[in-house]
């Protein structure tokens, strides 16, 4: 009797804290989400990619494919969730709407514009990996086991950028619009950058990754450490390979980029849980996307231009949406001219590098370096 008792208490412990609220969401929502994320990485490196071998075109564009649909089909349990959740306490007041299916499709339409804004935000990080692959000689074998923990990195930095983010917006509602200012003068800046390749070895986060880590001048494998014989001592020490060279360049590069892509998801909306469903969705298929972009890069040369009035546009939702009765810009006008100006930018693009071009295999690199 008394263990049943016990089991009751535990299951009603365990039960009390699943549907406690976190960010505005039960924590069991939280948990399925990050379930999900993890056996779509498990499915990829157990069962796509269990052994190394080159990403063809083909197989790029199938995979990539296949995540697209997953995170636009994300979009129903979006609604889903919405159009039975409870308004009260919510964190972002475009979604404290009349009626649920109300509330339900502005989420959905604020997850798809977030979506949007990332994947193509996220593009600007395979210009910058593809040259740094090229920098360090990074076979294409071995690309994708960087990508993959690269990854992995990824989504625990963005959680915790998001969860900061989503405090200091909490507490104090004008960040929004040193969001806008910072968003709004980063597309000015993305606009007027000319077209030119960084020099890769002159790049101040490599060269100080060099100076602080002991790095064998070949590749040993797969490996990211090896075991060697120190020139000085004779004694076996641990160096690191150019693969974890390159994988930790992955990893500060995306902190790099998540300065603009965390207060541009924020100037969407403040809902945690659609700015980090968003953003993970538009990630996870990026490492997939990765070995067809670094194939045809030059094809996309005025997108940069696209992504910068995007910037502009957002950064300036802040403002205007003071304009508004509602204090906040539509969601739906949102949406329309988020997807106008990438769709344009892209159609733009391969219209006018329709019978080829120069190679500007990460001219939006240059952006950030």
């Amino acid at each position: 009797m008394v263990n049943i008792e016990l089991r009751k208490v535990d299951m009603d412990a365990l039960l009390g804290f699943l549907t406690a609220d976190f960010l505005g969401k039960d924590v069991w929502i939280w948990v399925a989400f990050i379930a999900a994320v993890g056996a779509l990485l498990v499915f990829d490196l157990g069962v796509v990619n269990r052994d190394d071998h080159e990403i063809g075109v083909k197989e790029s564009l199938g995979l990539s494919a296949f995540y697209i649909a997953i995170g636009l089909g994300f979009a129903g349990v979006v609604w889903s969730l919405y159009n039975n959740a409870s308004p009260i306490g919510s964190i972002d007041p475009q979604l404290l709407a009349v009626t649920d299916a109300e509330r339900a499709w502005t989420a959905v339409q604020l997850y798809l514009t977030g979506f949007a804004v990332e994947k193509t935000l996220a593009l600007d990080n395979v210009f910058v990996i593809s040259l740094v692959f090229t920098y360090l000689a990074i076979p294409r074998l071995y690309q994708h086991r960087v990508l993959f923990w690269g990854i992995i990195g990824v989504i625990v930095l963005r959680a915790l950028m998001i969860g900061l983010g989503a405090a200091l917006v909490s507490q104090f509602s004008w960040v929004l619009y040193l969001f806008g200012a910072f968003l709004i003068l980063t597309g000015v800046m993305m606009f007027r950058k000319g077209d030119h390749e960084p020099d890769m070895s002159q790049n101040k986060i490599l060269n100080w990754l060099k100076r602080h880590m002991n790095v064998t001048p070949e590749l040993h494998g797969n490996r990211f450490r090896v075991a060697l014989p120190d020139p000085k001592t004779g004694k076996l020490r641990w160096f690191a390979t150019p693969l974890l060279l390159a994988l930790m360049f992955v990893e500060i590069v995306d902190l790099i980029f998540a300065v603009d892509s965390v207060p541009a998801i924020f100037a969407i909306t403040t809902d945690p849980y659609i700015v980090y469903t968003s953003n993970i969705f538009a990630i996870l298929g990026l490492r997939a996307l990765f070995f067809a972009l670094a194939a045809m890069v030059h094809r996309f040369q005025y997108l940069k231009y696209a992504l910068a009035l995007t910037l502009v546009f957002i950064g300036s939702k802040i403002f205007l949406g003071d304009l508004f009765e509602s204090g906040k810009f539509p969601a739906p006008w949102s949406l329309a001219i988020t997807l106008g100006l990438i769709g344009s930018g892209v159609a733009y693009s391969l219209w006018k590098t329709r019978s080829g071009g120069k190679s500007i295999a990460t001219t939006t690199g240059a952006l950030h370096g």
